[in-house]
């Protein structure tokens, strides 16, 4: 089973949403979260058998032409990096935001009867089951370019909102287990096509 990782957004360019410290100085970025959970499911991945390619989103500079085309072609990149390899399997890796009182862990598929919306299921229950976190489901979301373009089963996995104090620590403290609940729900999903 072939395997792409793209934990979401890039160190230079974009790095996601973010936790301000007490003083308000950034404490913790989306794109670094992201990166250490995603080569973990890589690892994790590897040791259950299946070939991976790990991707962060944003491995090019942004354009002249401005910044939402640079969004739209980062995300097109990714999914034609995953196309062009033959990947059975796509998971983005990120990290939610949003007033600060938001919490809760999401799991978003391109559609819930498709073979992505089973792939989220696995993975959201392996999550929820693995660490303490709200569950607020499997979502819709087919505006997404990485679940829009990619030919195979895909998921972009929103972990916690790493605006919130308690999802914080989350990230900080349990990466690995977060890392371990999305490798695990991979290979669910895997056993059950099988």
């Amino acid at each position: 089973m072939k395997v792409f990782i793209n934990p979401g957004h890039d160190i230079k360019y974009d790095s996601g949403a973010v936790h301000y410290d007490a003083d308000g100085n950034v404490d913790l970025r989306e794109c670094d979260v992201a990166a250490k959970i995603g080569t973990a499911v890589q690892k994790y991945l590897e040791a259950a058998g299946c070939e991976c390619y790990l991707m962060q989103s944003d491995n090019l500079a942004p354009t002249s032409a401005g910044r939402s085309d640079y969004d739209d072609r980062q995300g097109i990149t990714v999914t034609e990096t995953a196309n062009e390899w033959g990947a059975d399997i796509f998971v983005s890796i990120h990290c939610n935001a949003s007033s600060g009182n938001a919490r809760g862990t999401e799991t978003e598929c391109y559609s819930k009867t498709g073979d992505g919306g089973g792939l989220a299921r696995f993975i959201q229950s392996q999550l929820i089951d693995s660490i303490d976190t709200g569950d607020r489901g499997v979502k819709e979301m087919p505006e997404l370019l990485v679940l829009r373009y990619t030919d195979m089963p895909a998921v972009l996995v929103e972990t916690a909102f790493i605006d919130n104090d308690d999802d914080m620590l989350l990230l900080v403290q349990h990466w690995d287990d977060i890392a371990r609940a999305i490798a695990r729900g991979v290979t669910d999903y895997v056993q059950s096509i099988f």
